[in-house]
């Protein structure tokens, strides 16, 4: 469909074409179709092959990857990527080190929450009669000083994810370790809490695991305080009903089921009265189904997985128990045998016998690792990540296949599917659209810029359309084109693109690039060719040469008639609303910390969406910059 084209003379001409741009690019999604038999053989060109591999399993090339990796050899590069621990990532680590909030252990971190807790309970004590107008000032000082931390946790946790993903030279993790963020997706304002908590959940749980075994990391994303507490099985203990491992309740659980539901009922009465006057009873809700129905639903059997809805139920009281230390003890995770559903369980036709502890949770990941359905699922998802939105069912089958026989390996079921036939088809060749975070940092990767350690990149990550851990349902980011594409996202997606060329982002400087320089008063002609030879990898559409040659682009001329004349006014209106509601939300904010008990469960979310913020005022770019831009915005760099 991409081919090269010569250069457009007539200016009408190339506005004519260039409205067909705008039909391209909302088609564009339809090229991810299924793959049919797969050739024995890779059908894409040897360059194609490696521009399509760094598409896929790196986050876009950078300058003189191309010929790195042709020098390596594709095979032993992709080798090398499957195991990351071998690479050096010095110059990367050197840089994360300047994170100050994230880089601080979890138990001081967690420490300090502990102290903002007792000091919000003191403040609560206090009532703000009592307090001179000194003493109040002092203690909103104190307030904001709290709050920043937070925020601050919160948004060098988003700008390293971009940063890692931009400058690490273990592409291949950061890539995994992006899907599986999706995959056991969390969203940050759940409580908070919840910044600390997801600070250990990408450093220690989702990082180092991107390409184990999957067993370990369910098991290491289950006992996360990150996914208790975003679930609610934190909270989750036995309905009054059940016996639980308490007292002489212990012996009563394991003979409950030959002595019948009375005497179940009769050991259960009597451990809630041995334990009415301890804390953890006093703290009880009841059984939650949260997490037993995601971690079916979502992190391993699928939608269509085969489960009832009792197999939810009996999950759910094998997890009870499974909860958080308080933040004074270092907030990790704990099991409460106190709390725990003794009696007996069938999941998915296995029985879990009466009288058992952590090992009745335990044991459903077992069973839920080793599934069928679960490997199918897990490939599938693995393959959409990486092949097309419609992965073949043979290169599927093969990778499930794998997934069983390695015990859930996931780096061999990655290397299955990423050295397939399938995976190097010419149907999988830039069949994928990029999400923004992949639009946002393959462009970054592309202009060659540095690591950014502000929050300003991933603010515009969530601009368009995708705040970093602001994903409010577990359900993660779509991982299928359509979601993304629409005239807005698009019109978004050239905005961004010229912010970018105009070196509105920290890190980016178009006049920095080496391919450049020596064409800054050729042609125009001249100018596209290089910046698509740079930028496009040398493939490019008739359509979007034509836009590229004349400068004019048709969607931003629609918005000229829709009442925004510019790229720049366009950033400036949607930065004005931007902004109203960020003081709306801020004030909603403050409201709910002045009253603890009435919290407002939407600020939160408003802030997560609105997090990103356009640039601001752009200038009118002109020569190589537009070219740039354009090239960004441009349906061919939108797909990987």
């Amino acid at each position: 469909m991409m081919s090269t084209d010569r250069p457009m003379t007539s200016t009408s001409r190339a506005i004519r074409r260039g409205f067909h741009y705008v039909r391209y690019a909302a088609l564009a999604v339809s090229l991810g179709a299924p793959v049919g038999l797969a050739a024995q053989t890779r059908e894409l060109p040897a360059d194609q092959q490696i521009i399509h591999a760094l598409n896929r399993l790196s986050f876009g090339p950078r300058p003189g990857d191309v010929q790195e990796v042709r020098a390596i050899g594709l095979d032993k590069w992709i080798e090398r990527q499957l195991h990351p621990n071998k690479i050096d990532d010095s110059g990367l680590e050197a840089f994360l080190a300047r994170y100050s909030a994230i880089n601080r252990s979890h138990d001081d971190l967690l420490r300090q929450y502990a102290e903002e807790l007792r000091e919000r309970r003191q403040m609560r004590r206090d009532t703000p009669d009592a307090m001179s107008g000194a003493d109040s000032v002092a203690m909103r000082r104190q307030r904001q000083q709290r709050y920043n931390l937070t925020r601050q946790v919160v948004t060098q946790l988003q700008s390293s994810r971009v940063a890692r993903a931009v400058a690490s030279e273990r592409q291949l993790q950061e890539v995994m370790t992006d899907f599986w963020h999706n995959h056991f997706s969390i969203y940050a304002q759940k409580g908070q809490a919840q910044p600390y908590y997801l600070n250990d959940f990408d450093r220690n749980v989702i990082r180092p695991r991107a390409l184990g075994k999957f067993r370990d990391l369910l098991g290491a994303v289950a006992e996360s305080p990150a996914m208790l507490w975003y679930l609610d099985n934190a909270r989750s203990v036995a309905d009054s009903g059940q016996p639980t491992l308490s007292g002489p309740n212990a012996r009563r659980a394991a003979a409950a089921p030959r002595g019948g539901a009375a005497a179940m009922r009769r050991a259960a009465r009597r451990a809630q009265q041995q334990q009415q006057q301890q804390p953890v009873q006093r703290q009880r809700r009841g059984l939650n189904e949260n997490y037993g129905r995601e971690l079916l639903e979502l992190h391993t059997l699928g939608v269509d997985g085969g489960y009832t809805q009792q197999d939810v139920i009996n999950v759910a009281r094998a997890f009870t128990g499974w909860t958080i230390q308080t933040p004074q003890q270092g907030g990790g995770f704990v099991f409460r045998p106190q709390v725990h559903d003794a009696g007996e369980k069938i999941v998915l036709g296995h029985k879990l016998r009466a009288g058992r502890g952590k090992e009745d949770a335990d044991e459903v990941l077992d069973i839920l690792a080793r599934s069928p359905v679960t490997a199918r699922y897990i490939a599938t998802k693995i393959a959409r990540r990486l092949v097309s939105d419609t992965p073949p069912k043979q290169l599927v089958d093969r990778a499930a296949q794998v997934f069983l026989r390695t015990d859930g390996d996931i780096r061999e079921v990655v290397r299955t599917i990423v050295t397939s036939p399938e995976f190097f088809s010419q149907q999988a060749f830039r069949s994928k659209v990029k999400s923004p975070f992949e639009v946002v940092v393959s462009a970054m990767r592309a202009l060659n810029a540095e690591p950014d350690s502000t929050p300003r990149t991933a603010q515009m990550i969530a601009y368009l359309g995708q705040p970093i851990f602001g994903h409010q349902a577990p359900n993660g980011w779509p991982e299928t084109g359509e979601s993304w594409m629409n005239t807005g996202a698009i019109l978004n997606r050239i905005n961004f693109g010229m912010a970018a060329a105009s070196g509105r982002l920290p890190g980016i400087n178009v006049r920095r690039l080496p391919a450049l320089d020596s064409v800054r008063a050729a042609s125009r002609d001249k100018q596209v060719d290089v910046v698509v030879a740079n930028l496009l990898n040398g493939m490019v559409s008739p359509d979007t040469r034509a836009v590229l040659v004349s400068g004019e682009h048709p969607m931003l001329a629609s918005a000229a008639k829709a009442g925004v004349p510019d790229v720049a006014a366009a950033s400036e209106v949607v930065a004005a609303r931007a902004a109203e509601a960020e003081m709306t939300a801020a004030s909603e904010e403050m409201r709910s910390t002045a009253n603890p008990r009435r919290p407002n469960q939407n600020a939160g979310g408003r802030r997560a969406a609105l997090q990103g913020r356009p640039v601001g005022n752009l200038p009118q770019l002109t020569g190589l910059p537009q070219i740039v831009g354009l090239a960004l915005g441009s349906p061919e760099f939108q797909r990987r």
